[in-house]
């Protein structure tokens, strides 16, 4: 399948910035850097084990549910957040670290790459700790107890873990483009059953499907603000998608970035701070807008107090607000929309170039066929694989809303504090619903975190469908092509690319592929075929497009 693995792109970026990585200047003050933890009282946590998936620490509780999805509440001062998180979690966490930290040796085989790769992180993260606030880093220092020792000489524990929570923002700010395509929206009064704000995300972060075998949701209440919950993975303290007790929703989408020379607040320790202290939509905007981020996001913001939803849009150089006037919906993608953005010429750049605009059109078109939105309708949007007109092109194209890699998809109905979190494979497992009003009255976790199984939104058929199957197969032998593309030594059978092509026939990934092997391997009349059949198919950027026509052309030129 087509890479669009956000670490590969981040690793390809970082070339640009290897020298710097010899500079120390303002590095040494960063790697001492440690957190005061004094104000803090702290229980170092004794963990009882219940089974083999269910653990608990006084009101502190972990659970797997037969979806296979883990729950965790967690209470208490920052430091002591951050233990009971780590305490309960830290074989998962640890899993975590392993699947990351594998896959950067994947892409950065050499050692001394890996060395100056290290450099790097220091000199580029040198000055983020002075952008995260005081009660995170006790939370992070917390949670880093429970770290692997495996991986310290990539950097010390707590450091490590400030680094993972801006990997995100840097592999997003080092390959200068969104990472991957994101999807969400918000609807209310004629475009809802019960006229309610319901809102539906797909978070498309691609790191491996190893990578998102341990969903984790978290429920955390805090000492200090609103108890909220979160959709991520094990050793996440930021927020990727979630809901608060108040009913206020954050999700992010990437937008179109500047490469910045920095790291600064990591966006979604920005969103978690908008769900621990904003009751609406006045409160998140003043808390956005005080932090300094490093890369372009689109934060989708929901509010059960508003009765309404806006997307607040921050860069490094900018700040606007995206409210729509006489319509009950807003749409996010992955490029800007408010007014701070109509002249940025790379945002104009991006919405001509990228899949944004094309997903942007198709949930309009979905929201006509549908009409009136309840959790069943906004799954079946979420699970969306066609094309505009229901045209197909082809499974894990990034034009489609479900581009079969979401880490996971979520659905809010804050009015209700209602939240649905799909399970795996994708988004088309079932969707597990939570009660917030419930799991934040004070009683046990254990009793609170069961399931509204009732409301829960029934696993897609495709999910066990003879094409699904296929898709997953074709994932495996794209990457035996790729391989063979890159080895003159190895040859592929007669009937491998006739077969891996049948696996997803109308995704003009496999033609392209399959041309660049042809050629590779100087069989220019069979590659100048693949290439045409590929610009038959809905190509999924403008600059996929003149890929394929240059190598068409290339084609050409040595069969004259």
């Amino acid at each position: 399948m087509k890479k669009n693995n956000w670490l590969a792109a981040a690793f390809g970026g970082i070339q640009v910035f290897l020298i710097l990585s010899l500079l120390s200047c303002g590095v040494s003050k960063s790697v001492q850097h440690i957190p005061d933890i004094s104000a803090y009282t702290l229980e170092t946590p004794k963990v009882t084990k219940i089974n083999d998936s269910t653990f608990s620490f006084n009101q502190n509780y972990l659970t797997k549910n037969k979806q296979q999805l883990w729950e965790l509440y967690v209470k208490g001062n920052p430091l002591q957040l951050g233990y009971n998180n780590g305490a309960l979690t830290q074989k998962l966490m640890q899993q975590q670290e392993e699947i990351f930290f594998s896959k950067v040796e994947g892409f950065v085989p050499s050692k001394f790459k890996q060395k100056l790769l290290r450099g790097f992180l220091k000199w580029y993260n040198r000055k983020m700790y002075l952008n995260v606030r005081e009660d995170y880093q006790a939370e992070l220092y917390g949670l880093s107890r429970y770290s692997s020792e495996k991986y310290d000489f990539i950097a010390p524990k707590y450091l490590r873990n400030l680094y993972l929570h801006g990997a995100h923002d840097i592999g997003h700010a080092m390959q200068d483009l969104a990472m991957v395509g994101c999807t969400s929206l918000a609807v209310w009064n004629e475009n809802t059953e019960d006229g309610q704000l319901l809102i539906g995300r797909n978070f498309d972060f691609y790191v491996g499907d190893d990578f998102a075998k341990n969903k984790l949701i978290e429920f955390v209440d805090p000492e200090a603000g609103i108890p909220y919950m979160s959709v991520s993975w094990p050793g996440m303290i930021g927020v990727v998608s979630g809901m608060n007790k108040e009913g206020i929703t954050v999700t992010i989408n990437a937008g179109k970035s500047k490469i910045p020379l920095t790291a600064k607040t990591p966006i979604s320790l920005v969103t978690r701070e908008i769900l621990q202290y904003a009751k609406n939509i006045e409160e998140a905007i003043a808390i956005a807008k005080k932090r300094k981020v490093f890369v372009s996001e689109s934060i989708l913001v929901g509010s059960a107090h508003d009765k309404n939803a806006v997307i607040i849009e921050v860069s490094p150089e900018n700040f606007g607000v995206y409210k729509v006037e006489n319509t009950s919906k807003v749409f996010c993608t992955n490029h800007f929309q408010s007014e701070a953005y109509k002249d940025d010429k790379r945002n104009q750049k991006h919405i001509i170039e990228s899949h944004s605009e094309y997903r942007y059109e198709k949930l309009q078109e979905l929201l006509q066929e549908k009409k009136k939105l309840n959790p069943e309708k906004m799954a079946a949007i979420l699970r969306d694989k066609s094309g505009l007109k229901d045209q197909k092109i082809g499974y894990g194209n990034e034009k489609a809303i479900n581009q079969l890699l979401a880490h996971h998809a979520v659905i809010f109905s804050p009015e209700k504090r209602l939240v649905w979190v799909s399970s795996n494979p994708y988004q088309l497992g079932e969707f597990v619903c939570y009660d917030l009003n419930e799991i934040f009255s004070g009683n046990k976790a254990a009793e609170t975190l069961q399931a509204k199984t009732a409301l829960n939104i029934a696993r897609d058929p495709f999910a066990d469908s003879e094409e699904f199957k296929n898709y997953q197969v074709s994932k495996i032998m794209a990457e035996d092509l790729s391989d063979a593309t890159d080895d003159k030594d190895i040859a592929l059978t007669d009937d491998f690319i006739p077969n891996y092509q049948s696996m997803n026939p109308d995704f003009w990934w496999v033609y392209y592929q399959a041309g660049k092997y042809y050629f590779s391997k100087h069989e220019f009349s069979k590659a100048k075929a693949e290439f045409e059949k590929a610009l038959t198919k809905e190509i999924t950027t403008v600059p996929d497009r003149q890929n394929v026509e240059k190598y068409l052309k290339k084609t050409l030129k040595k069969l004259k």
